[in-house]
């Protein structure tokens, strides 16, 4: 979508519009209701801006959208889809690596009782396991920065690829 059509559309369908990008309403409100933006580069500060105020609670319901590192998202939305295409490469992994992965996926929910969350776009499976491996160090202080950054991230492209 371009930024004009962002900007003309009713509340609803600009919500629609970018609700994929994270599952966090109150973000798609605040972002929708501070239109019009003058450009694509104000329309990405403001996300930004926006996405650097969430926390705890925040995280725990844009996780209830995201499927583990791994797993294949399911449904025909765009939310899965963009998963599906983000996640690729772990997807095409050997069965080594997959299974490596789901164990720390184990490990990691065990440890701090939520799904672990990384920027897959543009990573390799070997990555994303070492990351894992790593942020299963962190204090829950630590990690729940390192999620809400990764959160971020993943907003912040979807929105980019979403409105030009």
């Amino acid at each position: 979508m371009e930024l004009a059509e962002f900007n003309r559309s009713t509340a609803t369908d600009a919500q629609a519009s970018i609700a994929h990008c994270v599952a966090i309403p109150d973000w798609q409100q605040a972002l929708v209701a501070a239109r019009p933006y003058a450009d694509v580069a104000a329309l990405y500060r403001a996300a930004d801006l926006l996405a650097k105020h969430w926390q705890g609670a925040e995280l725990a319901q844009a996780l209830s959208a995201h499927p583990r590192i791994g797993e294949k998202a399911a449904g025909a939305g765009k939310e899965a889809a963009l998963s599906r295409n983000e996640q690729s490469a772990m997807q095409q992994a050997d069965g080594a690596l997959q299974f490596a992965m789901l164990a720390g996926n184990q490990s990691y929910e065990q440890r701090f009782g939520r799904v672990f969350l990384i920027r897959a776009k543009g990573r390799s499976g070997e990555e994303m396991l070492a990351e894992l491996q790593r942020r299963l160090n962190n204090d829950e202080v630590t990690e729940q920065q390192e999620a809400l950054t990764q959160l971020r991230e993943i907003t912040l492209l979807r929105l980019k690829e979403s409105i030009v």
